[in-house]
């Protein structure tokens, strides 16, 4: 499993959730050289890559959804790689294995502004087995649930990766119903419903 600092995981995460894998826009709190730097560790690593596009369209601060301009004034856009998905525990959608930075082509994600309707409806994902991902879903299926203590003590993650993947990688891309009821006892008990 690739170690990851949370606010990669975050980044990875909201990627893998959007229909054109963009990596931006950026937590807001992340600008100037952390983001720099955050981006730099992550195309270095192969978890993301450089999408060049015909678009003539500047960096934007503002919109924060062009990562740079090339030296002829195309947009270059960053999108999350099979590695990155696999990182965060989330199946490629080729089905195969996820590629090192040397096998993935730039031109791999189609630009974001491609017209509508080019490509294919997004494949339904699933968490591979023995990723953290797939643990979360065991224990919140696992009878009497569990408490956000006993995901963080379980996987590793801060809480607010918890909730954030429970919410995002489980609710909005898996579909999957997350209940919450206070037990005596326990606290807050999280599990997955009908």
């Amino acid at each position: 499993m690739t170690k990851l600092s949370d606010t990669q995981l975050v980044i990875l995460s909201a990627a893998a959730q959007r229909e054109d894998r963009n990596v931006l826009p950026l937590p807001g709190s992340l600008r100037g050289g952390a983001a720099a730097k955050v981006v730099g560790a992550l195309l270095s690593r192969g978890l993301i890559a450089e999408t060049a596009t015909d678009s003539r369209a500047k960096t934007d601060a503002a919109l924060n959804r062009i990562w740079r301009n090339d030296e002829d004034g195309n947009a270059i856009l960053l999108h999350i790689t099979d590695a990155g998905l696999a990182a965060i525990g989330v199946e490629p959608e080729s089905g195969g294995s996820a590629p090192t930075d040397a096998d993935e082509a730039p031109s791999a994600e189609p630009p974001q502004d491609a017209p509508a309707g080019a490509d294919p409806a997004p494949k339904a994902r699933t968490p591979r087995t023995g990723t953290k991902q797939a643990k979360l879903i065991e224990m919140l299926r696992a009878e009497g649930g569990a408490t956000i203590e006993e995901i963080v003590a379980e996987t590793g993650w801060q809480a607010h990766t918890v909730r954030g993947a429970m919410s995002g990688a489980l609710k909005k891309k898996l579909g999957l119903t997350i209940t919450s009821e206070k037990v005596e006892g326990r606290g807050r008990v999280y599990a997955i419903g009908g």
